[in-house]
């Protein structure tokens, strides 16, 4: 995917799409010394973490506020920070547990100016109300909804990006929850579902 075609799709600005390129920039030069995205990725960073990032915002345009749990090298929770720039209201809270992805994290905001909170700490543990609950990479979808849990019971809709083992995670995490979801297809790869959750509680223990 090219940058002119991200755009098109998305509708993102010319402001924008600078900020891409610049957080880009410095992804490229991070990953040089610390495990941030797979070196091979990078070439195709417009769709491989761009636009599998910013569909995102297609399933849930009216959301305002989002937290990225294990938020890593930015994605989705930096692409949607940058799409939302500007909107009234919006924010997003980026959350990682290693304290050197978070001091990424928090130079790329800084740079760019972004709508968003680095909060180096463990997901479950934040007291945060916000409209959608994201992820991508992070665990399987059991352990997953351990750490969205507390989002979830205070509204949240979780809307998680996973790969093409995505309906057997949900299936192997119904033995542990009780919730509603439901699967797209990516498409940013059409092997990659995004699975949309709402009304989380555990299985009564018997």
């Amino acid at each position: 995917m090219t940058p002119a075609e991200f755009q098109g799709l998305t509708g993102a600005s010319d402001a924008q799409m600078a900020d891409l390129a610049t957080f880009a920039d410095r992804l490229a030069e991070a990953n040089a010394v610390m495990n941030l995205v797979g070196p091979d990725t990078i070439p195709d960073v417009w769709n491989r973490h761009y636009w599998d990032s910013a569909q995102l915002l297609q399933l849930a345009r009216d959301a305002a506020t989002w937290a990225d749990l294990g938020a890593g090298a930015g994605f989705p929770g930096v692409v949607l920070a940058i799409l939302l720039k500007g909107r009234a209201g919006a924010h997003v809270w980026l959350i990682d547990s290693l304290g050197k992805r978070c001091r990424f994290l928090q130079t790329v905001v800084e740079e760019l100016g972004l709508p968003a909170t680095v909060i180096n700490g463990r997901a479950e543990a934040q007291a945060l109300k916000v409209d959608v609950v994201t992820a991508r990479a992070v665990a399987p979808m059991e352990k997953l909804l351990g750490y969205a849990q507390p989002y979830l019971q205070r509204g949240a809709r979780g809307l998680f990006l996973k790969g093409e083992k995505a309906e057997l995670e949900v299936a192997e995490a119904r033995r542990v929850w009780q919730f509603e979801s439901d699967l797209s297809v990516s498409r940013s790869d059409p092997r990659g579902r995004i699975v949309s959750v709402r009304s989380l509680r555990r299985v009564p223990s018997r």
